[in-house]
């Protein structure tokens, strides 16, 4: 029988702009397959939690534009489970949010808060690396899950850790959040940096303690309004107050500033399906090292990049380490290496 003060926390309402053109902010990725396996990345992600926690216990917090996305992805879910932000303010409001909701349900909730877009293969060592964080989780330490790094990515946050005389469990020393190249590799040689997975679990009383001791203006708005939650008052004092919140990460806001942050290793194939090029990682290869989507290519002395089309032919030659993507509204070529420029490209579009 599955524990009942056990609860997941899906956060789904990023708006995937690096991934464009394919993910747009009214269908991010999130809610797209873009695996091509018959399933979304938020359908792969409720699925994994579903012998964790019992199904009741499932919660989405998700931008109120996919409202009807969820629900026609999740039909399983009620209502209460579908939590609405009335806007955008990052990592931290969204999580002070749906642990001060799940808190005012059970006093003794242990929430495991997991972002929507990741590619895990692993499940049964997914279950056991969460359980295990569960069980760790007390009403002080906040569980962090690592992931052994095996390459210099740039588009991660690091952790460094300091070993215990527990194997899988450590203390950490501090994060850096997506370091440069070098730092990156200086990280990856060292050997005491793990992967921030972006998965957390704890208790609802002990983040909830963080959030009074860090970041007061968070904590004050929603524990003083805390009796509204869970009732029709919600969402009216949700539309009036959430913008009061700083536009801050949890990583910034709760995780480099806490004295009880510990990080379980994790035993589970894990990449964050952030932008193209985490997604040319994950995908399998051609000889010439690359990643087709699309069944009308023609390549010709071209290698390392990754290909996504809708309908039309693609032809491309003398290309390396590209990404090229195309759909009905527009077409992307772009240097494997410039990925991150994506966001700020989609914003001189969008202006």
């Amino acid at each position: 029988m599955k524990n009942n003060n056990k609860y997941v926390l899906i956060m789904a309402g990023g708006s995937g702009t690096r991934f464009w053109p394919i993910s747009t902010s009214s269908m991010p990725k999130q809610f797209l397959d873009i695996l091509g396996i018959g399933k979304t990345l938020l359908q792969q992600t409720t699925e994994r939690f579903l012998d964790i926690c019992p199904k009741k216990n499932i919660y989405i917090i998700t931008n109120k534009n996919y409202k009807n996305l969820v629900e026609e992805q999740l039909p399983f879910l009620k209502e209460k489970q579908i939590i609405l932000e009335p806007e955008r303010r990052n990592t931290a409001p969204c999580i002070a949010y749906g642990c001060f909701k799940i808190h005012s349900l059970n006093k003794n909730a242990q929430v495991c808060v997991s972002p929507s877009d990741h590619y895990i293969t692993d499940n049964i060592n997914f279950i056991k690396t969460i359980n295990r964080a569960f069980f760790i989780a007390n009403k002080e330490n906040l569980i962090t899950i690592g992931v052994s790094p095996t390459r210099a990515d740039t588009g991660y946050g690091y952790i460094k850790y300091i070993k215990s005389n527990k194997e899988d469990v450590y203390n950490v020393s501090h994060f850096t959040e997506k370091p440069n190249k070098k730092k990156a590799q200086e990280f990856l040689s060292s050997g005491e940096y793990l992967w921030n997975a972006g998965i957390f679990i704890w208790n609802t009383q002990s983040i909830l303690k963080e959030f009074k001791t860090y970041e007061k203006n968070i904590y004050n708005l929603f524990k003083k309004n805390e009796s509204k939650l869970n009732t029709k008052e919600e969402n009216i004092f949700l539309e009036k107050n959430f913008k009061k919140c700083p536009n801050i990460s949890i990583d910034y806001a709760i995780m480099e500033k806490s004295k009880n942050v510990k990080v379980v290793l994790s035993s589970f194939n894990w990449t964050d399906l952030g932008t193209w090029g985490s997604l040319y990682n994950t995908l399998e290869k051609d000889n010439n090292g690359n990643a087709i989507i699309t069944d009308k290519l023609l390549s010709y002395n071209s290698k390392n990049n990754i290909i996504m089309s809708s309908k039309k032919i693609v032809v491309i030659e003398g290309l390396e380490d590209y990404i090229v993507v195309e759909n009905n509204e527009a077409i992307l070529i772009c240097r494997k290496k410039n990925e991150q420029q994506i966001k700020e490209i989609v914003k001189d579009i969008i202006n």
